[in-house]
């Protein structure tokens, strides 16, 4: 792909993407059928996109983005169920997936159909948790969706390199296939968990925002090679790391987390709108070429709709299975953690797959060890792309009306409020102790102190104001609206003296630096 087609597409993807925001619509899913749509069209090329470059250069990143964001804690209390989808249901599906294909699909060798298995085992969770966060979703289902995905894509790369080498004929037996895997699984934890700490330890030195910014970009990209360089799994070793960076990142300067949470937010739109910007551009491509392969119209579309239908029941299967096997064998795991069942029906139906599914197929070799063609790679290919475009439309399509049909959206939102507004009593409170403190060790001028104590005092009622009615604006939604009106003002006279030469451009920066400050201070997302 030349330099202009990939900013061609860069470009086209974030307009794209841009009018699915300002339509309330979901941008994964428009990108992906807007993508099948142009791929249509005579004479438009079809991207190639070096999937290396994929797994270097965009999986880390966006990975690393979504363990940040992600609680620790939510994964550390759900660790059992995100380990039973990320790592068990990656197995399953594997195998599943794969002797459905070998069945269905003549001639397909049942080592090259767990290659497809492995390829369409991991999901990818933006969509689905992009339209949960809108609907209000419980956040446990969140956490686990988020922590499944992240982890997922470790397991099944790790799967996916054994059963290629193992068609290829690199000799790998299954015990020495399990042995890569717990390496891969401890190391990249490990290599993870030891860049975290390196960088922590740094950043605490730096002092310095941009600086502290700057290496933060580094971390995904240094995690994921130093990892795959000693045989560890790079993508779970930038999840650690991102889980423990975004752990500490309270501790650290409010500069440092202005600046990271835009910059990551700005890549993580330009990189997401990317990837499935080119699964809808890829399928005609695909399509064309396993038309060589020696299958018939007919048997294809049998195989394409097996593999989906297996890909989708087996993870409906295995979630209500693993949700309620152990339920049903412990009385007191029944009694303390009762789950509903509408709970695992959404998880089951989440299953959207993308990049990582979308880079691993691209990576099969075209030839085996001896120099014969890689069996059945063509057909593993169209299979994988029908997958994912298939699960990203049906579910993708359907997630909001099962969502409000299950009821499940809304339920944490008073809670939530109600929390935060007890403790956001508690800080004010604490802060104004710790004025007195400290004005009794001096003697601060009196409009001050009563200019800080007011300002706590907002603070302190705020929440409980947003608990009130919601159609009357409280006091300090007012306090803000008109303290926003009150800079863009002070914006005004500042750019206006720039444009007249009495000020210089750095002097407005400056000032606007400050005014954009304060104005951030009071937005509420």
């Amino acid at each position: 792909m030349s330099g202009v087609e990939m900013l061609a597409l860069l470009a086209g993807s974030l307009a794209v993407a841009a009018v699915a925001r300002r339509l309330g619509w979901s941008a994964p899913l428009l990108l992906v059928a807007v993508g099948l749509v142009i791929s249509l069209v005579p004479g438009i090329p079809a991207p190639a996109l070096d999937p290396h470059l994929v797994l270097a250069l965009i999986l880390p990143p966006l990975l690393y983005s979504a363990a940040l964001d992600s609680s620790y804690l939510g994964f550390r209390a759900n660790v059992r169920p995100i380990a039973l989808l990320a790592v068990a249901l990656v197995l399953v599906t594997t195998v599943v997936v794969g002797v459905v294909a070998h069945l269905v699909l003549p001639g397909l060798p049942l080592s090259s159909a767990m290659v497809l298995g492995a390829v369409v085992a991991p999901t990818d969770a933006v969509a689905a948790v992009a339209i949960g966060r809108q609907l209000g979703l419980p956040r446990r289902v969140i956490t686990v969706l988020s922590g499944e995905s992240m982890v997922n894509d470790g397991t099944a790369l790790t799967v996916y390199k054994v059963a290629v080498a193992a068609v290829v004929g690199a000799g790998v037996s299954w015990l020495r296939g399990l042995g890569e895997f717990a390496l891969a699984m401890v190391g990249g934890v490990v290599v993870g968990l030891a860049a975290a700490l390196v960088v922590h330890a740094v950043r605490q030195r730096l002092a310095n925002a941009v600086l502290e910014c700057a290496l933060g970009l580094l971390v995904p990209f240094g995690t994921y090679l130093a990892a795959e360089e000693v045989g560890a799994s790079g993508v779970l070793a930038v999840v650690v790391a991102g889980l423990y960076l975004g752990h500490n990142a309270p501790r650290a300067g409010y500069a440092v987390r202005l600046q990271e949470t835009a910059v990551w937010r700005a890549l993580d739109v330009l990189l997401e709108s990317l990837v499935f910007g080119l699964i809808g551009l890829s399928v005609r491509a695909v399509a064309a070429g396993v038309g060589g392969a020696g299958w018939s119209g007919t048997t294809l579309v049998v195989a394409c709709a097996a593999v989906l239908a297996a890909t989708i029941l087996v993870r409906i299967g295995w979630v209500f299975l693993a949700t309620y096997l152990p339920r049903w064998a412990s009385p007191r795991l029944r009694a303390r953690d009762p789950v509903p069942w509408q709970a695992p029906m959404l998880v089951g139906w989440s299953g959207m797959r993308g990049v990582v599914t979308l880079a691993a197929v691209a990576a099969l070799p075209a030839a085996t060890g001896a120099g014969t063609p890689f069996p059945g790679r063509d057909a593993i290919v169209l299979l994988a792309f029908v997958v994912t475009v298939g699960t990203l439309l049906i579910h993708g399509l359907s997630l909001p009306w099962i969502i409000r049909t299950l009821r499940l959206g809304g339920g944490e939102a008073q809670r939530d409020a109600l929390a935060e507004a007890e403790i956001q009593h508690r800080a004010a409170r604490t802060a104004l102790d710790r004025l007195d403190a400290e004005i009794s060790a001096e003697t601060p001028p009196e409009h001050v102190v009563r200019r800080l104590r007011a300002i706590a005092e907002l603070r302190g009622n705020a929440a409980w104001e947003r608990l009130g009615r919601q159609e009357l604006e409280s006091p300090a939604a007012t306090f803000r609206r008109l303290r926003r009106t009150m800079l863009n003002a002070e914006r005004e006279v500042f750019v206006a003296a720039r444009d007249a030469g009495r000020i210089d451009d750095e002097v407005l920066r400056t000032v606007l630096r400050e005014l954009d400050l304060e104005e951030a201070a009071l937005s509420r997302e």
